[in-house]
């Protein structure tokens, strides 16, 4: 059974934690090598997040719902939700949809695009990247449509540093090239989430915010943890150090939901991922997840999702369309 002895860090540290399982999958790079006039549509791509690194020249940023925004040499953008967009040389330029422009493929995870009408040069190395664990999703899902970072306003250095570091990769693609890049950009991705947590308002709110607090976040950890224990109201309480009604208040507060219900949440979230990457049997599975039988955990998980476990496995084990290779590490062209 749990018990209010079992320590944990100082609360900044389960933040940590959570950035700990920021892990980069089905990632895609770009080098793409622009001459003006030209413009690149970008549909909705759901469940990933795509980043822009402009190593030389500038382009427009658009984004339906925000304004217009320049990115310049040495910028860092990143759009967390998969939101389409349009990048393009100025605001007259016309576009083409990404999937339409042929590509180079250098590898299963970099490919370079030349596209364009001959005039001023932009480069940009452009990265689609998925997050495979649940706390790096729910991390994910907080940030803003659009998080810019300029390297010239880094009072740090560290991403003036490594985007000049990308740049001299990306224009002169040595052996080896492609790999330190997508390396290097998975670092880039990561840094900028830690400089938006550091410094945005909304990064003291909700799920975020629960996490920081240094009771409350005790319980989520707890939760995050040991999945598999038969968590209640009044043990996840004492992990707290609260009393019940207290952290029911609270929990319900700042997470937005009350505390058993985020646990089931989270647990058939833990059981999907599991589920599509192992041949576990599923009588293993519920007993992972908390589940005394398979058919509570069959019934939970229906419930959650609409479909059976068995059929979400299965799902996940069929071979996937080209549009949804092109996003996660193939591409259609060449």
């Amino acid at each position: 059974m749990p018990s209010a002895a079992r320590p944990f860090p100082p609360s900044a540290d389960l933040l940590g934690e959570a950035l700990h399982l920021l892990r980069l999958t089905g990632t895609l790079y770009c080098r793409a090598e622009l001459t003006a006039p030209w413009g690149v549509e970008v549909p909705e791509l759901e469940g990933v997040m795509t980043f822009q690194v402009v190593t030389a020249g500038h382009c427009l940023l658009e984004v339906d719902g925000t304004e217009p925004r320049l990115l310049r040499q040495g910028s860092l953008t990143l759009i967390p939700h998969g939101t389409p967009h349009r990048l393009r040389s100025g605001p007259q330029a016309g576009t083409e949809p990404l999937f339409d422009i042929p590509v180079e493929q250098v590898s299963d995870r970099y490919e370079i695009m030349r596209h364009g009408g001959g005039g001023d040069l932009t480069h940009v190395t452009y990265g689609v990247v998925r997050f495979d664990h649940v706390v790096a999703q729910r991390l994910v899902g907080q940030l803003p449509r659009v998080l810019q970072i300029d390297t010239w306003d880094d009072d740090a250095g560290w991403l003036h540093s490594t985007l000049r570091f990308i740049s001299r990769e990306a224009l002169a693609l040595r052996p080896g090239g492609e790999t330190v890049i997508t390396r290097l950009a998975d670092i880039l991705v990561i840094q900028a989430i830690r400089s938006w947590l550091d410094s945005a308002p909304e990064a003291n709110q909700g799920w975020l915010a629960a996490l920081r607090d240094e009771q409350v976040g005790r319980a989520l950890t707890a939760m995050h943890r040991a999945p598999e224990q038969e968590w209640s109201v009044a043990s996840l309480a004492r992990e707290a150090g609260m009393s019940r009604s207290a952290f029911s208040a609270r929990f319900t507060d700042l997470v937005g939901e009350p505390a058993m219900r985020y646990l089931a949440q989270w647990r058939m979230q833990l059981a999907r991922t599991h589920l599509q990457r192992t041949r576990e049997p599923l009588s293993a599975v519920a007993r992972r997840f908390g589940y005394q039988s398979e058919a509570a955990f069959c019934r939970a998980f229906k419930r959650a999702f609409g479909v059976s476990p068995g059929s979400a496995r299965q799902a996940a084990a069929e071979p996937a369309v080209p549009r949804v290779e092109a996003v996660t590490g193939h591409r259609d062209g060449g």
